[in-house]
């Protein structure tokens, strides 16, 4: 499998992008995870949006904010891939893609996450630290981390 990455800012997204990303977020946040929340936070527009696309099927995906557009450092959230990709490491290759472009397009090595606990070793292996004590967001127990 080729993945294609792009990044978009929120007002180049097309509309098919936008529903496609939305349909992915809320299949896994909260179809899969058994989670009411509101996924649209107002946020969108304010990130950079990483997607993977496998023949223009968006597989892996996450949002990058600048410093101060969502934590006090520069931060990635909504870090997400396909169900049916999961078994072909994409995650690693989502978050190895989405620190690169912080440090190479954005000049941040700082970053910022509020990770769900259970991804914590998968966090770690990518050089986050955890810098909290647990905390429960959207009834689903998380932990700040941050790479520096």
């Amino acid at each position: 499998m080729s993945l294609e990455w792009k990044i978009r800012r929120f007002e180049t997204l097309s509309a098919v992008e936008i529903y496609d990303l939305l349909q992915l977020r809320s299949e896994v946040f909260v179809v899969e995870q058994n989670c009411v929340y509101q996924d649209i936070d107002g946020k969108d527009s304010k990130a950079l949006h990483l997607i993977g696309l496998d023949n223009d099927l968006i597989v892996a995906y996450a949002r990058l904010f600048k410093p101060n557009d969502y934590f006090k450092q520069a931060s990635i959230g909504r870090v997400v891939v396909k169900p049916s990709h999961r078994a072909k490491q994409l995650g690693h290759l989502l978050m190895k893609e989405a620190i690169h472009f912080m440090k190479t397009e954005l000049n941040e090595t700082n970053i910022t996450i509020s990770a769900q606990l259970y991804l914590k070793n998968f966090y770690e292996s990518h050089g986050f630290v955890q810098t909290s004590e647990m905390y429960l967001e959207d009834e689903i127990p998380h932990i700040e981390m941050k790479k520096e």
